[in-house]
């Protein structure tokens, strides 16, 4: 059943410190370094996220001044594609030139306030966040274009300082959280 994001509870880029695929430690502030910054919540399994992907590594290499991070914050223990072999395929597979950010203990989804894959944040260079939403009209199966409109000028606003009011909420698959009453 596919989930829409909601108003999120940051308005700046949180510090976040998260082991890639390798186990090295990424520390996103650093890695953003004063240029605009896109956070993709996104993992193996989900179709939405699978439609988006091949599109996704594309826009990413064509807009080299932007920093690229996914992070995968489902429970790989439940959805077993999403653990780090899963998500090292899926990164040969779409292309991704960016590093992913395993949040085993969904701390980092729960301070964004993501609910969805894929799930969107676009922050300036000063680390505002400039728009929270879907990257374009596209669903899986539907007629829209694939073409990251909403991510597109999203990334405009944020090379502008400025924030971006169009676009739509993410949609996708719901992060599957882990059960904390076992």
């Amino acid at each position: 059943m596919a989930v829409e994001s909601t108003r999120t509870p940051i308005s700046s880029l949180p510090s976040v410190h998260l082991p890639d695929l390798t186990g090295a430690t990424i520390d996103l502030d650093a890695l953003a370094s004063g240029r605009p910054t896109v956070v993709v919540f996104a993992c193996n399994h989900c179709p939405y996220v699978r439609s988006v992907e091949q599109a996704l590594g594309g826009i990413a290499a064509h807009n080299s001044d932007v920093t690229w991070v996914a992070i995968c914050s489902n429970d790989a223990d439940a959805y077993p594609d999403d653990d780090v072999a899963g998500l090292r395929e899926q990164v040969a597979r779409a292309g991704w030139n960016f590093p992913y950010l395993v949040d085993a203990d969904q701390s980092v989804a729960r301070a964004f306030g993501a609910v969805c894959t894929p799930d969107f944040f676009v922050f300036d260079a000063t680390g505002q966040l400039v728009y929270r939403g879907a990257m374009d009209d596209a669903r899986p199966k539907q007629p829209q274009p694939v073409d990251g409109a909403h991510l597109d000028a999203a990334l405009s606003a944020a090379r502008q300082g400025r924030s971006f009011t169009g676009g739509k909420p993410a949609m996708g698959c719901g992060i599957k959280w882990r059960d904390v009453t076992a």
